[in-house]
């Protein structure tokens, strides 16, 4: 039984090792190869160009956006992944208070009482006022 236990982070160990040696193996080998002239690298202006669809670009700087916009992306993603998890526990909530009893609805109040002290400190921040 304990040498299953140790084989299965053994396991983890050759993934975990070859999660790293791969991307490492990448760019080792594309330095080498740009070393040995295999891989040259001659920059030109027509290579360093912005290129989109085919188009020229009407100005030479990429144009600025407000990232106010991304909190309020983010914010909606975190309550939108929310709903993922409340979905299966309110079809399911009538099975499993009477496996569990009242702690899984508190376990319930507390995940949502976490989810309005984020969306409270988000208010207060001004996150969610767009524009």
């Amino acid at each position: 039984m304990l040498d299953d236990y140790f084989r299965q982070y053994g396991l983890i160990a050759i993934f975990a090792a070859l999660a790293v040696a791969v991307p490492t193996g990448m760019l080792v080998m594309s330095w080498m190869l740009t070393m040995v002239g295999i891989k040259p690298h001659v920059p030109s202006a027509i290579k360093q160009s912005i290129y989109e669809c085919g188009f020229e670009t009407i100005s030479g700087r990429w144009s600025q956006f407000n990232f106010r916009f991304y909190g309020f992306a983010l914010i909606f993603v975190v309550f939108d992944v929310e709903v993922v998890f409340l979905f299966p526990w309110a079809a399911s909530f009538g099975v499993l208070t009477r496996e569990f009893g009242v702690f899984i609805l508190l376990e319930m109040v507390v995940f949502i009482a976490i989810l309005v002290v984020g969306w409270l400190y988000a208010w207060r921040k001004g996150s969610l006022e767009w524009g």
